[in-house]
């Protein structure tokens, strides 16, 4: 499989502004062709979802989904920059879409940036802990500890996790949607979400 260098991932990132993640995964899946890499992430609406990122939402919706049963509930807060794209029936498919990941597959933060430093700290004791415990290599405990860190991002972070209509696995909350923003051609994001259960 071709790794592509920091300075290879750092180009493409500038001439993008896609994200860093995604501009690895470009290079990896053309092996290192620039050209396809560019055209690769515009496929997946990445750069111009990257390149209205800081457009403000002063619009949206507030979605809810009740299960079956009435045993978990959604409340969620998804924005857009005008009512037009608010009325959109892509934008409302998405804004139901995310209400039901949430409540099956229960997200405790939005982004890795919403994890409290607390909590990532606390989780890198005990794995550090463990590993001692299973007597592993001090050299290999930050590759190891990142690598569960990733991890724990896919399972409690709504924009990492794995989009759950997607049966190749493959397609994260972030990138879907990226796509609507691409179809959109307005910025999209979660504000906020609440879960509710009994």
């Amino acid at each position: 499989m071709y790794k592509p260098t920091t300075d290879e991932i750092k180009k493409l990132r500038e001439t993008t502004f896609a994200p860093m993640i995604q501009c690895k995964e470009a290079l990896v899946t053309t092996e290192g062709d620039f050209k396809k890499a560019i055209t690769w992430l515009n496929e997946k609406g990445l750069i111009k979802a990257a390149s209205k990122s800081e457009r403000i939402t002063g619009a949206g919706v507030i979605d809810a989904y009740i299960h079956n049963g009435a045993q978990v509930g959604v409340l969620l807060d998804l924005r857009c920059e005008t009512d037009f794209v608010a009325k959109n029936e892509e934008f409302k498919k998405l804004s139901h879409d995310l209400c039901l990941q949430i409540a099956s597959m229960n997200p405790l933060w939005v982004s890795q940036e919403d994890v409290p430093s607390e909590v990532v700290s606390e989780k890198k004791v005990i794995w550090e802990k463990e590993l001692r415990e299973q007597e592993k290599s001090e050299n290999m405990f930050e590759k190891i500890i990142q690598g569960k860190l990733d991890g724990f991002y896919k399972e409690n972070c709504l924009l990492s996790q794995i989009y759950f209509r997607d049966e190749e696995g493959k397609l994260t909350i972030k990138n879907l949607i990226g796509q609507t923003i691409a179809k959109t051609g307005e910025n999209v994001k979660v504000a906020n979400f609440t879960r509710f259960s009994i």
